[in-house]
């Protein structure tokens, strides 16, 4: 026996041998695709920027300038008209944030806590007003407002209205609207998780309403510091009311002036960069502010003894008041720019003082039948929608695949370096991404490889990919984070290979999560303007910048009537997608997620 077992020992060694090579080859091989995921997430989101932002201190690293190390870069952007578009952006930045606040804790308290008519509308105004590009929020107030604009062409003049609009109001006014949806949101959520029992404490001491409200308010703090924080930050690196309103006011801002430090000749990187790191700066002082306010206290609100807030009855009179007020608000925020822009798309010679000025539908067959090229639509168009397909596609399937690595259980190293890295982006500007993008991939070294995107449209739908993924993986992973393993390893339990099982039992589940985050994806990148302008591709001009460089010639009939079809495009988008969904999508497809009336 021990003969045997002696002579089976070389055996056993060697089986184990050529298993722990079979095994190291397998975990190679699963290693791969994990490996290649993070070469395309460090070149898409963390590459470009970081080497963007280093040649603002070191620009002989990159052959942009004789120092290794100067911040003779900085000096520039804090100098000059390029200081004075810094100041504007913090100004305009804290002004839209507070006003947003403001208005945007009114909405949430009126339709979380009142019997305000019509909450559903309010609540789906919000999101419908955050998917609306800045940029054709403003440029629906200049048609309405501009010299020779609707409003002139109609017999009134609203001379002192039009002089307060252009300048640093109307900048603010804009950026406080498109930032109201972040506002209630972020305090809306917070006023559903908060009991009356804190009201109930202050009337049983005296107080009235007013002192009850104050200590709402203070309950509220980090939600209200949230929608600050975020509305500033978005408002410091928008882009499409810089292009717009802010440009033809004369009134720069920080975005805009970097894009004339890229858009120079000879291009300005380093002056660039420099910029660059101001905007990340002011949306890091607005988290710092949000932190400090909050240290040292506690907001732990929600226990077991906390009870849903009762609506307020409003009296007849209030609640037309309410009523009132937000139809308002919301006129002032889609109502007025959709009619302008369909306004404006009627009127013949809007914004000239030749010819009449009569209603007529040329102005669409003008940039339907591509008679002018200067203002044809369908090439833009339908140059701009596979664009915005192909990125949908790949945004959803990355994005897929990082709410997958968000959310497995156990700690991963991996997953939080992704989510910090995410999160980072979130925060940092498009004209910063598509800076980075022309700065990195523009550098002789790729095209010594043979490594030519700087100027094609490939690179065009990189950029678009790495402003889109951080939000679609977030609006994926609350719905994949609902995912049991279990429902894969059943698929594979009863005979389906890895992919059968994912389609036949995954898919169903997050059909639906898939669908919308693939079309807010299309919608956005659609009409997508800071990517676009800084790595449009010769001889193709994405849709958003054909529509601005046609008002910016003053064909401003024929480039309102570009936007009014664009909009009903990504409209009619929408409804197939959905439409083609519910025809052929299985009945069991069709169940998963809906709610039963």
């Amino acid at each position: 026996m021990v003969v045997e077992t002696a002579a089976a020992a070389p055996n056993t060694a060697r089986f184990h041998g050529r298993a722990d090579r079979m095994w190291m080859t397998l975990s190679g091989f699963r290693a791969a695709p994990i490996a290649l995921f993070w070469v395309v997430i460090v070149a898409l989101l963390a590459l470009p920027v970081l080497l963007f932002l280093i040649v603002a201190f070191s620009p002989r690293l990159f052959d942009q300038g004789p120092e290794w190390f100067t911040l003779s870069a900085f000096q520039q952007a804090f100098s000059g008209s390029l200081a004075v578009g810094i100041v504007n952006s913090l100004f305009v930045g804290v002004a839209s944030a507070v006003v947003a606040a403001v208005v945007g804790f009114a909405v949430a308290w009126l339709v979380v806590r009142t019997d305000v008519p019509f909450r559903r509308l309010w609540s789906g105004a919000m999101f419908a007003l955050l998917l609306a590009p800045s940029y054709l929020v403003a440029l629906g107030w200049e048609r309405l407002l501009e010299p020779q604009g609707v409003l002139d062409t109609s017999g009134i003049h609203p001379d002192a209205v039009r002089t307060l609009f252009y300048g640093p109001f109307g900048v603010v006014f804009v950026l406080a609207i498109k930032g109201l949806p972040f506002a209630y949101l972020a305090i809306s959520s917070a006023l559903r998780g908060l009991g009356e029992e804190f009201e109930d404490a202050v009337r049983v001491h005296g107080g009235g309403r007013i002192a009850a409200t104050r200590v709402v308010i203070a309950l509220l703090a980090p939600a209200i510091w949230s929608a600050l924080a975020i509305v500033f930050a978005e408002s410091v690196s928008d882009f499409g009311v810089a292009a717009t309103l802010a440009n033809d006011a004369h009134f720069p801002v920080a975005t805009y002036t970097l894009f004339n430090s890229v858009e120079a000749f000879p291009i300005q990187f380093p002056v660039a960069a420099a910029v660059g790191w101001v905007l990340m700066g002011l949306a890091g002082i607005a988290l710092l502010a949000q932190g400090w306010a909050l240290r040292s206290r506690s907001y732990r609100v929600l226990s077991g003894r906390s009870r849903p807030a009762r609506r307020i009855h409003l009296s007849p009179g209030a609640r037309r008041g309410a009523f009132g007020g937000l139809t308002l608000l919301l006129m002032l925020g889609l109502g007025v720019p959709v009619f302008a822009a369909v306004a404006a798309s009627l009127i013949d010679n809007l914004g000239t003082l030749l010819g009449s000025h009569g209603l007529t539908l040329s102005n669409y067959a003008d940039v339907l039948t591509n008679g002018d090229v200067r203002y044809a639509l369908l090439p833009p168009l339908l140059y701009s929608a596979q664009a915005a397909a192909i990125t949908a596609t790949i945004a959803v399937v990355l994005g897929a695949v990082v709410a997958r690595l968000l959310t497995r259980s156990g700690p991963h190293v991996s997953a939080r370096l992704l989510d910090l890295l995410l999160l980072t982006a979130v925060a940092l500007p498009g004209i910063v991404f598509a800076a980075g993008y022309i700065f990195t991939y523009n550098q002789p070294v790729l095209s010594h490889i043979g490594l030519r995107l700087y100027g094609t449209t490939a690179l065009l739908i990189l950029g678009y990919v790495a402003t889109a993924l951080p939000a679609t993986s977030r609006v994926l992973v609350g719905t994949v984070s609902q995912v049991q393993d279990s429902l894969f390893e059943a698929g594979r339990v009863h005979g389906s290979s890895a992919m059968g099982a994912w389609l036949r039992t995954v898919l169903p589940v997050l059909a639906r999560p898939l669908i919308t985050a693939w079309l807010l994806c299309f919608g956005a990148t659609l009409f997508e303007l800071p990517v676009s302008e800084l790595l449009l591709a010769p001889g193709h001009e994405p849709l958003s910048v054909a529509i601005t460089h046609v008002l910016q010639g003053y064909w401003f009939s024929q480039g309102t009537a570009m936007e009014v079809i664009s909009v009903l495009v990504a409209l009619a988008v929408v409804s197939l997608a959905w439409g083609l969904f519910r025809l052929l999508a299985p009945h069991g497809w069709q169940r998963v997620g809906r709610v039963n009336a």
